[in-house]
């Protein structure tokens, strides 16, 4: 096999998958995200994918084919993490229960796709007491629709592949009954900041290996007001100059995108009060400020576990940003985006809530990358790299709120409490969405 092997991205969110998928080798066709806000930062950083903005829940493999534009080429692997109550039941089936359709569809998509292999990911809790029901039930389900699941499943640390962040996922690896189940990729790294195990991983990245060449954003006025400005970056760590792609090497498999890279982006800086400010100011990097709660990141050691929030039809929870470890205030999303994994020419909606809940919703691209290299040498793919640089999507996609968002891809919005608060803010976005269409119209 010499081509690119095709990816379908199920509950793709921002493309965290995506993107460690295609510096894996393969060409992502399409990606399913039902939050119309995310498909457009999706749709923005990967303008080759085929994005569909709604459920899975009745969606066919023929409707995905149509939209990638596959035809009824070999889909060679179906991934991604659909949210799963994970009820016990006791005397019940626990994927009966209407709260975790999503898990079936799962399935039911990846048969009807006819995928060679599949990669399941979600949260570690499953694996975890009366939860564990849920996992046993699946891998009866894709038993009965033909496919094997690696045996023993694992919980993989995204921190032993190369991001500065403890993140732990369950992975899933399944192939079609009979064929070669991907293998779970050893681990690169140890945690930074942790002890040397004798003859064991490498040391990873650290906080500061992450950050410390991106300037402050609290010296510019304008990220007030704004996401991106022109700025002048420090000399970068080996793991710096990867997310900043100075060298070939750090684009991997992945298709280069044509980007400036003179410009600090996703950086909208957050009012701190003086008080505030002098507590993050006093606390030490590894404790928890006790005031606000939130972790203050140590410089020579990992990123807690950056987290989501709930999203706007759940009330619309901030999930805390740590502290950075320098200055008195919290990361912006592009730090959080390095502590993640992301390189710097991904994007996330402009709005700091919208982007840190990306983020936190993402698998890290590295931990990604290194499953689908897993899935790739199971496949015995060979995969080439392609030689153009793509153009990145209209920023417009970028600043959109639910209600623009939806109205851009023509469905129906979620309902959001956030964005019933803010009348000004739609009135904002529909101009957006009339100058995206002007761009169209003028071609």
């Amino acid at each position: 096999m010499g081509d690119r092997p095709i990816g379908i991205d199920l509950f793709a969110g921002v493309g965290g998958m995506s993107l460690g998928f295609e510096q894996a080798g393969f060409d992502v066709a399409a990606a399913v995200e039902i939050d119309p806000v995310h498909a457009a930062a999706h749709a923005f950083n990967f303008p080759m994918t085929a994005v569909l903005p709604r459920s899975v829940v009745g969606l066919s493999a023929a409707e995905i084919r149509l939209a990638a534009g596959i035809g009824r080429n070999k889909v060679h692997c179906v991934f991604g993490g659909p949210p799963c109550q994970g009820f016990s039941l006791i005397g019940h089936r626990v994927l009966d229960d209407p709260r975790n359709r999503l898990v079936l569809e799962f399935v039911r998509l990846v048969a009807e796709l006819d995928a060679s292999t599949f990669v399941f990911e979600n949260v570690k809790g499953l694996t975890l007491g009366g939860q564990r029901q849920v996992l046993d039930e699946l891998i009866e389900a894709f038993a009965g629709a033909g496919y094997s699941v690696r045996q023993p499943w694992r919980v993989l640390d995204a921190a032993h592949y190369g991001a500065p962040q403890r993140r732990e996922r369950l992975i899933l690896f399944g192939a079609k009954t009979g064929a070669r189940d991907p293998e779970y990729p050893p681990p690169v790294f140890r945690a930074a900041g942790r002890r040397d195990v004798k003859g064991g991983p490498f040391p990873g990245a650290s906080v500061a290996d992450a950050l410390d060449d991106l300037p402050d954003a609290d010296r510019f006025p304008a990220l007030l007001d704004g996401d991106e400005v022109a700025a002048t970056f420090g000399r970068p760590s080996d793991y710096a100059a990867e997310m900043r792609c100075v060298e070939a090497g750090a684009w991997h498999l992945g298709h280069r995108r044509k980007w400036d890279p003179s410009r600090l982006t996703s950086s909208a800086r957050t009012g701190h009060s003086d008080i505030s400010r002098r507590r993050f100011a006093e606390t030490a990097g590894g404790d928890v400020e006790p005031i606000s709660r939130f972790f203050k990141l140590r410089a020579d050691g990992v990123s807690n576990t950056l987290r989501a929030g709930t999203d706007g039809a759940r009330g619309a929870f901030t999930s805390p940003r740590p502290i950075h470890h320098r200055f008195a205030r919290c990361v912006t999303v592009r730090e959080m985006a390095r502590l993640h994994g992301f390189p710097d020419w991904f994007r996330f909606n402009a709005t700091k809530w919208h982007g840190a809940r990306q983020i936190g919703n993402a698998v890290p691209p590295p931990l990604a990358r290194a499953i689908a290299e897993s899935v790739v040498a199971a496949l015995g793919a060979k995969p080439t790299k392609r030689g153009k640089a793509f153009p990145l999507g209209d920023p417009a996609l970028l600043r959109f709120d639910v209600t623009s968002a939806a109205a851009h891809f023509g469905v129906e919005p979620p309902n959001s409490k956030r964005d019933r608060k803010s009348g000004a803010r739609k009135r904002k976005q529909v101009e957006i969405e009339r100058e995206l269409g002007a761009r169209r119209a003028n071609g």
